[in-house]
């Protein structure tokens, strides 16, 4: 799955999230955010050719559950996810190599 540019309409559940397969890297964030669109081009770089990575855009924000459940304080927080077990967090990256350093080696399918 492609670097994903927009939020998702609706934010998936904290069981859902829990029970996704593979590797996911899952962002926390808002549009309006001047972190947050900072950090875009370093995200959509470090996933470039990583086919084997879900991207899960999330908007987050007060009374917002799922991002309540992951401790997010601040934005953009990045989740990487295996089999939906937390495997790695990075919080306002500041270039590309930050967050492709979080995620696992490509695998032979990517």
């Amino acid at each position: 799955m492609p670097y994903a540019a927009q939020h998702l309409a609706q934010a998936p559940t904290r069981p859902e999230v829990d029970n996704l397969p593979g590797t996911t890297l899952l962002e926390f964030g808002t549009p309006w955010c001047g972190h947050c669109q900072r950090a875009q081009p370093f995200i959509e770089q470090a996933l470039r050719g990583r086919g084997d990575v879900a991207h899960v855009k999330v908007e987050d924000g007060p009374g917002q559950r799922l991002g309540r459940s992951f401790g997010v304080k601040l934005w953009p927080t990045l989740v990487v996810l295996r089999d939906g077990h937390e495997a790695a967090r990075v919080v306002r990256p500041q270039d590309a190599h930050t967050v492709a350093e979080m995620l696992p080696p490509p695998t032979s399918a990517s």
